[in-house]
C-alpha cells in the first residue's frame, strides 16, 4: 500500500514538473530596426548652420497613442533632418521645425447582432498627421524662403490584435509616413529652395 501511494505521489510530481517546463512566459516584444536616412545622399544647403527643433509635444494622453509607438513619428521627423541636411556655405541659417506628429486612436463602430459575432470587425482607427517646416533666414532676419510639408495618414486593425501586432503595426505606419515625408521634403527642396542647394 505504502509502494503504491508512493508511485501514485512520483507520478503526480512528475505531471506538475512537466506542466512547469511546458508554460510559456509572456510573447516577446518584438525588436524593431532603427528608422535612420543616413543611406540616402546628404543635402547640401547654402547655410552657415541650420536648426533643428522639435515643436511637437506629444500630449502623452489619449486619444493620442504617438508617444507609445516603438519609433514615434515625431523622433522619426527630426531624425530626416539630422541625416540628411547639411550646412554647406557661410552666411544665412537653415530652420528644421517638426510641426505635427500626432497620431490619434478613434474607436470603430461594430455591428451588433449575429454578423457582428461571426465576423472579426476593425476595431480601431489611427490617424496621423506628420508636419514639416522648413526656412531660409538671411542674416538680417529676413525670410528668404519657406516650405511646409504634410503627411496625413490612417490604418485600422482588427479587434482581438496583440499588443505585439498593433506595435508592429505602428512601426509600419511611422515608416510610411517617413518614405512620403522623404518624397515631399526632396521635391520641395529641389523646387522651392532650389537656390539653396549647394550642388
Amino acid at each position: 500500500m505504502i509502494c503504491s501511494r508512493r508511485i501514485v505521489m512520483a507520478g503526480a510530481l512528475a505531471a506538475v514538473v512537466a506542466g512547469l517546463g511546458g508554460c510559456e512566459g509572456p510573447p516577446r516584444r518584438p525588436q524593431f530596426p532603427e528608422i535612420t536616412f543616413r543611406h540616402l545622399p546628404p543635402i547640401r544647403l547654402d547655410v552657415r548652420e541650420i536648426r533643428f527643433t522639435q515643436a511637437y509635444r506629444a500630449p502623452a494622453a489619449a486619444p493620442n497613442v504617438d508617444h507609445l509607438f516603438p519609433v514615434p513619428p515625431a523622433d522619426a521627423a527630426l531624425r530626416w533632418g539630422r541625416d540628411r541636411l547639411v550646412a554647406a556655405g557661410a552666411g544665412r541659417r537653415g530652420e528644421y521645425v517638426v510641426r505635427e506628429a500626432s497620431v490619434i486612436e478613434v474607436p470603430l463602430e461594430k455591428s451588433g447582432g449575429l454578423s457582428g459575432l461571426l465576423t472579426t470587425e476593425q476595431s480601431e482607427r489611427y490617424d496621423a498627421r506628420l508636419v514639416v517646416e522648413m526656412r531660409i533666414v538671411e542674416d538680417d532676419g529676413r525670410v528668404a524662403g519657406t516650405a511646409t510639408a504634410e503627411v496625413v495618414r490612417s490604418r485600422s486593425v482588427p479587434e482581438g490584435i496583440t499588443l505585439n501586432e498593433r506595435e508592429k503595426v505602428w512601426f509600419e505606419m511611422t515608416e510610411t509616413l517617413m518614405r512620403e515625408l522623404n518624397a515631399q521634403l526632396e521635391k520641395t527642396i529641389t523646387t522651392v529652395f532650389a537656390p539653396y542647394v549647394v550642388r
